[in-house]
């Protein structure tokens, strides 16, 4: 993985100089990092943290006939999922703008079409 730009905008501000703030860099070692793909989440919180639960769902249309298995669960605190949130936005604004809006409701994807040849 690598950084993107999105996450430069988490680096932390270093002290200021003649008023002007500065960016202090943060190195990342993302070397033992462990990729994943998922195509449902859960969020959950108590006041504390945020619980969000990854999976991969095997029957993403229809019926489910079996549970799906939650295999990743990420906890953090409220401060770090906002700044997560607005480097997802930011990410997503930059994606959309070069490929067009992303339409998450998959019945207004779907073409009249396609559905004729099922």
């Amino acid at each position: 993985m690598t950084e993107t730009s999105a996450s430069k905008d988490l680096e932390t501000p270093a002290p200021a100089t003649n008023n002007q703030p500065q960016r202090q860099e943060i190195r990342i070692d993302d070397s033992k990092a462990v990729p994943l793909y998922a195509n449902f989440c859960r969020v959950t919180g108590t006041p504390e943290e945020l619980i969000i639960d990854f999976a991969l769902n095997p029957q993403p249309f229809g019926t489910l006939t079996e549970p799906i298995a939650i295999t990743q669960r990420m906890v953090t605190n409220y401060y770090t999922a906002k700044r997560m949130l607005h480097a997802l936005q930011l990410t997503i604004q930059r994606h959309e703008a070069t490929f067009g809006v992303l339409e998450i409701d998959v019945q207004k994807r779907v073409h009249p079409a396609a559905m004729r040849q099922g």
